[in-house]
């Protein structure tokens, strides 16, 4: 693989994405000593983006940070 993102194909980059995402939701999501709950601040961030998107606040497109 590539030393740099700038030096990566495409096709790198979304497997190292693919790679990272993949590990953070295990990190976040699973509480060890709990066995799969989730944990407390996992579970108040998602409170406060339910809310945001009920405010009708979204994101930035997936396709425009991919280009970017």
């Amino acid at each position: 693989m590539a030393t740099t993102v700038g030096q990566m194909s495409k096709k790198e980059l979304s497997e190292l994405v693919s790679k990272l995402i993949e590990q953070k939701l295990r990190e976040i999501m699973i509480d060890t000593e709990d066995d799969l709950e989730l944990q407390p601040k996992i579970r108040e961030r998602l409170r406060r983006q339910k809310k945001a998107v009920a405010r009708g606040e979204r994101g930035k497109d997936f396709n425009e940070v991919v280009r970017n």
